[in-house]
């Protein structure tokens, strides 16, 4: 036994709701009975969510994964453990040939389910640390033209220049400024900021610093949404394990420079994935839209310079710096640069996360590597960005997957959250939920958002009951327009796109008496 010392098993919330803390119990329970000289650590996630909970065991210099284990499977594991590992029906084989994993380029989620994420010397021992130590040796200015240079763009949905925010930070003027972290991951189907927080939070914490020590920012914020409590478990462990290894606090790797972090934990508001309404609830106002101008990034948190992105935005910082722009930008395609981790979920057989350089086909996202639908019939959609995302049908299945193509055609990379569904979706119900949900999530500010919605569940249910559906379907397109133009927001003025988008690709689904069929004027 002493050719397998240590077992993982994830910490991840997937494999905890499917039974990897019960399951890593039991094991425990019977590795101690056995006296069997065998370690224990929890990881985080690979992110291939069909197999979990997927143990691995270190063999001989590899990973062998199994899964998805259950308590019923302990036995004949531990057995074949002490034989032969490869008789087991559960045996996956190293988990580096896995296709799934084989394929990805992991810049991000490298260390992801590797190592204990709390281990600060295995986080150093895979690279870790090495961009905040180059950082704290360069001018400030020079690391936000390196940021720029690397193309990085806001992995949050907007896919803004990264460095122009640094810059603009760096060059406001005041005695405080902030790193506020947007991790209020309300969208659907999205998961890579969690997974990053459980799995390797030390990554987002060294990417705070190397932005405090780049805009002049010494304190920062991670708004965390308050469905992730395994996340704050574990942030909060983190920021413990960071500020005793100097990697946080007033002196940080004995630099003379001073940034520490604060985990916020929100309420459970979709608006407060807004930046300004995120700021209000940091504030500890009424989590509401404000309006721009002022920037945020010239009057933010308590009306001072506030540097904000979302997590995976942050996380691909510590690579730019270790190993430079140039090779960065490498990766990708046009203005699309570096690696995105794409998140495949919905009606589909393998569900998880894929981190792959822009310019990967949705055809190869979600039939090559999530290998279908679940339920074995043919995909008939997809939705990209989230519950106010585009709803692309096969025919485009074959567009690379970058910021530029996305929007030529009537859609968007988004947080990177990709649902899939079969050929049982109406999409008339879809394009109605849309509305519901801005409705539900809507902060009332506007009332192009607060009532505009309303109209629109009132609008799709006259049009399911073929109640005068020509003038609805008219009346459909110019609130949509309305919404577009005059929403505070992208609540209000994205609510408009799954609904444009499903008229355009899917006339079918709205059929009016007669058999005619309208489309919004945006699908055009």
């Amino acid at each position: 036994m002493s050719s397998v010392p240590t077992l993982y098993i994830p910490l991840d919330s997937v494999a905890v709701s499917l039974g990897a803390d019960q399951l890593a119990d039991k094991i425990s329970s019977h590795i101690n009975s056995k006296n069997l000289p065998i370690n224990i650590v929890r990881t985080g996630s690979r992110g291939m969510h069909w197999l979990e909970p997927l143990v691995e065991i270190d063999l001989e210099g590899q990973r062998i994964g199994f899964g998805p284990l259950d308590e019923q499977d302990i036995e004949p594991f531990m057995h074949a453990l002490a034989a032969d590992a490869t008789q087991h029906p559960k045996y996956l084989g190293p988990i580096a040939d896995i296709p799934f994993f084989k394929d990805q380029t992991r810049l991000i989620f490298s260390r992801c389910g590797e190592i204990d994420p709390l281990q600060y010397d295995a986080y150093v021992q895979l690279d870790g640390g090495t961009g905040l130590r180059k950082a704290l040796a360069m001018k400030p200015a020079d690391i936000c033209s390196e940021v720029l240079a690397s193309g990085l763009r806001g992995r949050g949905g907007a896919g803004f220049p990264a460095g122009i925010k640094w810059q603009t930070v760096a060059g406001a003027e005041a005695d405080q400024k902030y790193i506020v972290v947007n991790a209020d991951e309300g969208d659907s189907g999205t998961f890579a900021d969690r997974m990053i927080m459980e799995g390797d939070p030390l990554l987002l914490i060294e990417g705070m610093a190397i932005a405090g020590v780049a805009v002049g920012a010494t304190q920062g914020y991670i708004y965390l949404r308050s469905e992730y409590p395994i996340a704050e478990r574990i942030l909060k462990a983190a920021l413990d394990v960071a500020r005793k290894n100097n990697m946080l606090g007033g002196n940080i790797l004995d630099s003379g420079k001073a940034f520490d972090v604060e985990v916020f934990v929100g309420a459970g508001a979709y608006i407060c994935g807004e930046e300004t309404s995120l700021l209000n609830s940091l504030e500890g106002k009424r989590g509401e839209v404000r309006i721009k101008p002022p920037l945020p990034a010239l009057e933010g948190l308590f009306g001072k310079p506030t540097l904000i992105h979302n997590v995976i935005s942050l996380c691909s910082v510590p690579t730019i710096l270790s190993r430079g722009a140039d090779f960065y930008r490498d990766f990708g395609m046009g203005r699309s640069t570096g690696t995105m981790p794409f998140q495949i979920a919905g009606n589909v057989k393998h569900a998880g996360l894929f981190e792959t350089a822009f310019g990967v086909t949705l055809r190869d996202l979600v039939e090559k590597y999530g290998v279908g639908t679940l339920s074995g019939a043919p995909i008939r959609a997809v939705q990209i960005g989230g519950p106010l995302g585009a709803y692309l049908p096969e025919a485009l299945f074959d567009l690379p997957m970058d910021y530029e193509t996305m929007a030529q055609n009537g859609a968007g990379v988004g947080h990177g959250g990709i649902v899939v569904f079969d050929e049982q979706v109406d999409l008339q119900e879809q394009v109605k939920y849309a509305f519901e949900f801005c409705v539900e999530e809507s902060c009332g500010k506007c009332t192009p958002c607060r009532v505009g919605a309303v109209r629109g569940v009132e609008i799709m249910e006259k049009i399911k009951n073929d109640t005068d559906t020509v003038k609805q379907m008219e009346l459909l397109d110019d609130l949509c327009e309305l919404m577009v133009e005059g929403s505070l927001c992208a609540m209000g003025g994205m609510t408009p796109i799954p609904i444009q988008s499903a008229m355009k690709h899917f006339p079918e689904d709205f059929k009016i008496s007669g058999g005619q069929t309208t489309l919004a004027k945006g699908g055009h």
